[in-house]
C-alpha cells in the first residue's frame, strides 16, 4: 500500500476512535447561583456568583462569564463584582469549557441571573418567587443607617400596608395568585428637624403553586385505522430539590385507566368519552385535577 494512503487510513481510524470515546457534551447546561449579595443592590455594593456544571463524572471544567451579550475577562468558577455602578445592571450567565483530545467542548449557557443596581435611596427586596399558601417576606432597604419612623408598602401604586418605627419588613401571609403584581415601598425619616421621604422603584412579586392545575392533551393519530391514542398530563411542579415524585392518573368518564404512573403520559384505546388526569404528590399532600376533555365518536 502506498505510504501516504496508509497514513491517511490510520489517521482516519484514530479520529473515529477519538470521536467515539470522547462524548459530545453540549447537552450539559451550566448553572449559575448567587452566593452573596442580592438581585437588587445599591450602587457601591457588590455580589458574588458561582458557576457549576452538573457533571456526574467530576470532569475538570473552566468557566466563561457573560454580561448581556458581552464576554467578561473573568474565568474562575466564582465571579466577584465589587462596588457596582448603575450601568453594571444586567443579566449575568456562565458557560463551562473542557479540554479534550478533539478540542474544547462547551456546555450550554446557564440561565441568567439578573442584577439591578439602584442609585437611589430605597430598594424593595423581593424573593425571586413565592409559593401559594406560604408567607412571602418583603424588605424595604434604605441606603445608610437612618432612623426610620414610617414605612409604607404599595401594590400597583395602591397603599396596602403601613407601619411606624424602624421595622422595614412586610409579610404577605397565605400567599395567593391574586397577590402577584408590582410592589414598591416608601420610607420616611427625620433629620435636622425635617422629614425626608423616598420611594423605591417597582419590583415584581411572583406567586407559584407547588403543583399547578394539569392540562390534559389528547394526541390522536391521523391514520383513520389507528386504534390507540396518547394522553399527556401537562403540569408545572415547583419544589426545591430533592423534590418528592409526582404520580399521574388518567380517567375516562370518571373511571381510572390503569394504575398510577411516574411519567406524565400513557397510551389507551381510542374510544369516545370524557377524559381527565390527576397529578398527586403523596408526600406533600398535593392533588390537582385537569378539566375533562371530550373525545367524540
Amino acid at each position: 500500500m502506498d505510504p501516504t494512503l496508509f497514513l491517511l487510513v490510520i489517521s482516519t481510524l484514530v479520529q473515529q476512535v477519538l470521536v467515539e470515546v470522547v462524548p459530545h457534551e453540549t447537552s450539559f447546561a451550566a448553572v449559575v447561583e448567587m452566593t452573596s449579595g442580592a438581585s437588587r443592590i445599591f450602587s457601591g455594593e457588590g455580589f458574588q456568583l458561582r458557576c457549576s456544571v452538573p457533571d456526574e463524572h467530576n470532569s475538570k471544567w473552566t468557566y466563561m462569564w457573560f454580561k448581556d451579550a458581552d464576554q467578561l475577562p473573568q474565568s474562575g468558577q466564582k465571579l466577584n463584582w465589587w462596588k457596582a455602578r448603575v450601568r453594571d445592571s444586567g443579566k449575568f450567565y456562565c458557560q463551562g469549557v473542557r479540554d479534550t483530545l478533539v478540542g474544547k467542548i462547551h456546555t450550554l449557557k446557564s440561565l441568567p441571573v439578573e442584577i439591578n443596581v439602584d442609585g437611589g435611596w430605597a430598594i424593595l427586596q423581593v424573593p425571586n418567587r413565592g409559593f401559594v399558601k406560604e408567607t412571602l417576606k418583603l424588605t424595604c432597604r434604605i441606603r445608610g443607617n437612618l432612623p426610620l419612623h414610617e414605612v409604607i408598602l404599595y401594590k400597583d401604586n395602591v397603599e396596602i400596608m403601613k407601619q411606624e418605627g424602624r421595622n422595614p419588613h412586610f409579610y404577605l401571609n397565605n400567599l395567593t395568585l391574586e397577590d402577584q403584581g408590582m410592589y414598591s415601598c416608601r420610607v420616611s425619616w427625620d433629620k435636622d428637624r425635617r422629614t425626608h421621604s423616598v420611594s423605591s422603584v417597582d419590583a415584581p412579586v411572583q406567586a407559584l403553586e407547588h403543583l399547578s392545575k394539569p392540562i390534559l392533551e389528547i394526541v390522536v393519530d391521523n391514520d383513520p385505522k389507528a386504534k390507540t391514542m396518547k394522553l399527556v398530563c401537562h403540569v408545572q411542579y415547583n419544589f426545591p430539590a430533592p423534590a418528592p415524585p409526582v404520580s399521574y392518573y388518567f380517567y375516562k368518564d370518571g373511571v381510572k385507566l390503569g394504575t398510577a404512573l411516574s411519567e406524565n403520559h400513557t397510551v389507551v384505546r381510542q374510544t369516545p368519552g370524557q377524559y381527565s388526569c390527576k397529578a398527586r404528590v403523596a408526600q406533600l399532600g398535593l392533588i390537582t385535577w385537569s378539566e375533562p376533555k371530550a373525545l367524540g365518536g
